[in-house]
């Protein structure tokens, strides 16, 4: 192993250059020098197709406008190279791509559980803070409320405990699911209303 300990930097650069990872850029498209597929078909910075051209001509056309030579179809025959500034246009992907991550708002299923039907006043209305920045923020709420032992035999004081929060959070949701008994729970699903 302590014999071949200076080939390791040679290989590994060997391995890097074989795979190409520093050939194609970040989005992969190959850019000036990097293109080594010729003829190619040119499209210029006007979008007018010029033609099948040698690469060496393609190269010319890109520097007498001060830009560059991207190869925008690589898997065409013959492959289709445009002019054009490609850093403007990296930074124009990048600002599109934020934007459409911007706008996007996924909602998520916030779940409240209730252990028991004795839950105090205060514990109510630690809860339903929690369930309004929830809906404030856009997500729907669920309610859990769990029953225990001889508790079943009060499943409406759960269900009047639920219908509390529903009046009380009323003005800013809509209910989806009216409280149900499942099993040993309880369950109530609040929705935000819709933004008018």
């Amino acid at each position: 192993m302590v014999r071949f300990r200076w080939l390791w930097p040679l290989a590994f650069g060997e391995v890097q250059g074989f795979f190409g990872a520093d050939a194609i850029s970040q989005h992969g498209l190959r850019c000036n020098e990097q293109i080594r597929i010729s003829p190619v078909r040119l499209i210029d910075q006007h979008n007018t197709q010029i033609g099948v051209v040698p690469i060496v001509e393609a190269m010319r056309a890109a520097r007498e406008a001060g830009m560059d030579l991207v190869e925008v179809s690589p898997m065409e025959k013959p492959p289709v190279c445009r002019v054009m500034d490609y850093g403007k246009w990296k930074y124009k992907q990048r600002k599109k791509e934020q934007k459409s991550h911007a706008g996007s708002h996924v909602t998520q299923l916030k779940e409240l559980r209730i252990r028991s039907v004795k839950i105090d006043v205060h514990d109510q209305n630690t809860t339903m803070n929690k369930a309004r920045k929830f809906l404030e923020e856009g997500h729907k709420v669920q309610f859990n409320m769990m029953f225990r032992g001889r508790e079943m035999a009060h499943v409406d004081l759960g269900r009047q405990i639920l219908d509390r929060f529903r009046t009380d959070l009323g003005n800013m949701c809509k209910t989806e699911r009216e409280p149900r008994l499942e099993g040993n729970r309880m369950i109530m699903i609040l929705t935000p209303k819709a933004a008018s």
